[in-house]
C-alpha cells in the first residue's frame, strides 16, 4: 500500500455539520452549522460541492452523482464542546475528563490569585459575548485600567485589554501568569487574551490576540510525525492549541486569508515531508459566534477559491483531510456558543480513491490514525484508520 509524503489537515474551525445524538445535554438539539448555512446563504462553492460536502450532509445539489472526494462525518467522544477539546481529538487525544467551565464566572479564590500576582484590578467576571464585553465595559477599563475578564460555555479565561492601556505584549505577560495560576480543579483548557482599540462606540479587536493552552495530557499525531523523524508545520493557531508541543515550524499568522496563503506557501516547499495541522478560525470567531450567516458563507466561499491551487499543490503522493473541531451555527438562536456536532470528512488525494462513503466515524481520532498510517508511521494512539479504505493500492 503507497505511503504519502505529506498529510495536511485543515479544520474549518466551528464548521459542524448537524448536532449529535447528545446535543440535548448541551442545549443545542437542532445546530446543523454547515446545512444552515447553505441552505439559507446558498454560497458558492463548487469545489467542496465537487468533493462531496452536500453528500456527507445529505443535501441534494450541485455535486450530484460522483464527488471526486471521499467524505463522511465524524462524532465526538470527548465531553464538550470546545476548541481544544476538539483538536485534541482530531489529533488522536481523546480527553477522558472535561475540562472546567464557569457559568456564573470564576470564583473568588481565582480573581483574587489573579489580581494579587499581576496587581491589577478586574471587572466583568461573567459569561459574555467577546465583542459584546467590550462594548459594555471597554469605557470603564479605559477610566480605571482595569482588566475584562470573562468566560463563555467553553473552557476559556478571557482577558481583554486596549492595547492604549496595556500593550499587546504586556497583555500577553498576564495572560501567562493567568495560566500558571489556573491550575488543580480551575485548569481551564485556554487563557485568551484578548486586546482591542479604537473608541468608545466603536472598538474593535487587533489580531494581537494569543491562546495559552494546557499542555497536551498524552501523545498526539504531532508528537507521533515529529518522532518519527519528519515535519511537523502548524498554521493558525494550532501552536497555541497544543501548547507548541510537537511542532517543527510555525506561522502564527491571524486571519483565513493569510492562513490560507501561509497554507500554500509551505506546500509550494517541496522539501518537507510529514504533516501540515491548519486551523482557519473565521467560521467560528468572526462569523458563527456573532450569528452572522452571510459573513460564514462568505468565509467558505474564500476558502473554496483557494482549494483547486491546494490541491494542485499537495502533488501525487500528498492527502489532504478537510474537517471541523466542533459546531457554531450561525443560524441558531438559543445562544451564541459553540454547538455539539457531528463534523465533516472531506478526503482527497491523487493517491486515493474517488467517492468513497466513510459513513459516520466513531470518532474525530479516525483522521489521526488515518494520518499517521498514510505517512507509514507506526505509533498508536485513539481511533480507527480508513486508510486501507480509500488507498489505490
Amino acid at each position: 500500500m503507497k505511503k504519502m509524503k505529506r498529510v495536511v489537515v485543515i479544520v474549518l474551525d466551528g464548521a459542524g455539520a448537524g448536532w449529535q445524538h447528545d446535543a440535548a445535554k448541551y442545549g443545542d438539539e437542532g445546530a446543523n452549522t454547515l446545512g444552515h448555512v447553505i441552505e439559507q446563504a446558498n454560497p458558492a462553492i463548487p469545489n467542496l460541492e465537487e468533493l462531496g460536502i452536500r453528500h456527507l450532509l445529505g443535501l441534494q445539489g450541485k455535486d450530484a452523482d460522483d464527488p471526486i472526494g471521499c467524505y463522511g462525518t465524524m462524532l465526538e467522544q470527548a465531553a464538550g464542546k470546545d476548541t481544544t477539546t476538539g483538536h485534541w481529538e482530531i489529533a488522536g487525544l481523546t480527553l477522558r475528563k472535561p475540562f472546567p467551565t464557569y457559568p456564573n464566572g470564576f470564583p473568588p479564590e481565582v480573581i483574587e490569585a489573579f489580581e494579587a500576582e499581576t496587581g491589577m484590578g478586574t471587572i466583568g467576571n461573567k459569561v459574555a459575548s467577546g465583542t459584546a464585553i467590550i462594548e459594555e465595559l471597554g469605557a470603564e477599563h479605559l477610566r480605571t485600567g482595569k482588566l475584562i475578564i470573562y468566560t463563555s460555555a467553553d473552557s476559556v479565561f478571557q482577558v481583554a485589554a486596549h492595547e492604549a492601556v496595556l500593550p499587546a505584549m504586556e497583555l500577553w505577560h498576564v495572560c501567562r501568569t493567568a495560566r500558571r495560576i489556573l491550575k488543580g480543579e480551575h485548569n481551564v483548557g485556554r487563557v485568551i487574551a484578548r486586546p482591542f482599540e479604537g473608541e468608545v462606540g466603536h472598538f474593535v479587536r487587533t489580531a494581537n490576540r494569543r491562546d495559552f493552552s494546557v499542555d497536551p495530557t498524552g501523545r498526539t499525531m504531532l508528537d507521533a510525525v515529529k518522532s518519527a523523524g519528519m515535519d511537523t508545520l502548524a498554521v493558525g493557531k494550532i501552536e497555541d492549541i497544543f501548547n507548541h508541543r510537537g511542532i517543527t515550524q510555525s506561522n502564527h499568522t491571524a486571519g483565513n486569508p493569510a492562513c490560507i496563503d501561509a497554507t500554500i506557501e509551505y506546500l509550494k516547499k517541496d522539501r518537507w515531508k510529514g504533516l501540515m495541522f491548519v486551523n482557519l478560525v473565521d467560521t467560528d470567531m468572526l462569523f458563527g459566534h456573532r450569528r452572522d450567516v452571510p459573513g460564514f458563507a462568505r468565509s467558505l466561499e474564500e476558502f473554496d477559491q483557494k482549494l483547486p491551487e491546494i490541491m494542485r499543490l499537495l502533488g501525487e503522493d500528498g492527502l489532504l483531510m478537510i474537517t471541523a473541531d466542533h459546531g457554531c451555527d450561525p443560524a441558531y438562536t438559543a445562544h451564541t456558543d459553540h454547538t455539539r456536532e457531528r463534523v465533516p470528512l472531506l478526503v482527497w488525494g491523487l493517491g486515493i480513491e474517488e467517492g468513497v462513503n466513510l459513513g459516520e466515524r466513531a470518532t474525530f481520532a479516525d483522521v489521526s490514525a488515518t494520518a499517521l498510517e498514510a505517512l507509514g508511521v507506526k505509533e498508536k494512539l485513539d481511533g480507527t484508520s480508513f486508510y486501507k479504505e480509500i488507498a489505490l493500492d
